[in-house]
């Protein structure tokens, strides 16, 4: 009878939940923080896990889920693939979302017969050989879809700026906190506002009848609209801007306040930039706060969508985060928004490592040291995951 009504109450507390569903990309490499080419061993041996264009980094994803609990649990699962890391060379999974200490510009590609590999190699080479966590959330209106889609397209930057961690490259600090989406290459170069699912389907259509896009996934932008069958069947809304987010408490805080202002214009359609001002001038604000908070993150000075005015990122990402709590709370996932007040008082990744530099460290042991506390996260989920410093694996068991 208890677990009856536990199962009721499980089933009603997720009702008021969208389903999100994540992609992990992460390096490979050695526990001295080299990324070394080893997602086709990995794919072809674990389940679940895909190769990237180029063999130093690997994908994986976890189903939909409306649970935050079920959801970082099944994407910690996948990190158990530490273990077999482990055995097959002392290899590890390398912090970052740049080929941080490499010299080299080669492509090392993953599968030479993959036409669309080819042309990523071919077309851009190793800008965009980089790393990242894909937001994915459900909405199965696809003109609600695309409503969500303007609000949280003039708003991508802030989550940029909470999870920024590439600030290396070649060895040295780059001048960026995320170097990764400084030089990723927008694809097409222009995409619109779109007004709805109509606009967007005709739209994707006429790129891929022009050549600007490969497919109908070789859409590379901040967020975008979706699905199986995308163009024409889309249902979910993927966040794409993010740099490889590590911590799962810090992921979910990332995810609770994309969905609380997914909620947000689901319930006050008037959510919406194109209502505010013009698509020319969105766009124009919006590639300007991409580009800021890629070099600056939480330290930049942005333009606010709805009053145009220029403020800081740290104050923006505040009012809005603040303003997310009571519509979690009426979803009942309020608690999982807690670290972004940690990551604004502290500063993210980006930062920490950029001031260790400043207090001496080389980039190279920065990123050793970040291996460690980041295994140590996973041990949680995890306790026999092999540490990256040799002989250290146990000694907190």
């Amino acid at each position: 009878m208890t677990q009856d009504h536990d199962a009721a109450a499980a089933t009603t507390d997720e009702s008021r939940l969208l389903l999100k569903g994540l992609e992990e990309e992460v390096y490979t490499g050695t526990t001295d923080a080299d990324a070394l080419p080893l997602s086709h061993r990995i794919a072809a041996d674990l389940r679940g896990f895909i190769t990237e264009p180029d063999s130093r980094n690997v994908e994986y994803t976890t189903a939909p889920y409306r649970s935050y609990q079920v959801l970082l649990d099944r994407l910690m699962a996948q990190r158990r693939s530490r273990r077999y890391l482990n055995d097959i060379g002392n290899y590890t999974l390398i912090p970052g979302s740049t080929l941080s200490l490499v010299e080299s510009d080669e492509f090392i590609i993953a599968n030479p017969n993959n036409p669309y590999y080819r042309f990523i190699r071919d077309t851009y080479g190793t800008t965009v050989v980089t790393a990242s966590t894909h937001i994915n959330v459900g909405i199965p209106d696809p003109d609600q879809l695309i409503a969500a889609y303007r609000l949280l397209r003039a708003e991508a930057s802030m989550y940029l700026a909470l999870t920024a961690n590439s600030p290396f490259l070649r060895g040295q600090p780059t001048g960026a906190h995320s170097e990764r989406w400084r030089v990723f290459p927008p694809t097409p170069k222009v995409v619109p506002f779109f007004t709805d699912h109509a606009h967007f389907r005709a739209w994707v259509g006429e790129q891929l009848e022009q050549g600007t896009m490969f497919n109908p996934r070789h859409l590379w932008l901040a967020i975008r609209p979706n699905g199986v069958g995308t163009p024409h069947e889309i249902e979910r809304l993927e966040l794409r801007i993010c740099d490889r987010i590590s911590e799962p408490h810090v992921l979910g805080a990332v995810i609770a306040m994309f969905e609380s202002r997914i909620w947000q214009v689901l319930e006050d359609p008037s959510l919406d930039p194109l209502a505010v001002r013009g698509e020319a001038e969105l766009l124009e604000i919006c590639a300007r706060n991409e580009r800021r908070a890629a070099e600056s993150s939480l330290d930049a000075t942005i333009t606010d969508w709805r009053t145009g005015n220029d403020v800081r990122m740290r104050d923006w990402v505040e009012e809005c985060w603040r303003g997310c709590f009571p519509t979690a709370r009426a979803h009942g996932f309020a608690d999982r928004l807690e670290p972004i007040g940690t990551i604004l008082a502290e500063g993210n990744l980006a930062q920490q490592w950029l001031a260790q530099v400043a207090a001496g460290s080389t980039p190279r042991e920065v990123l050793r040291r970040a291996m460690v506390e980041l295994t140590e996260i996973d041990r949680q989920y995890d306790p026999d995951c092999p540490s990256p410093m040799p002989g250290d694996c146990g000694q907190n068991e």
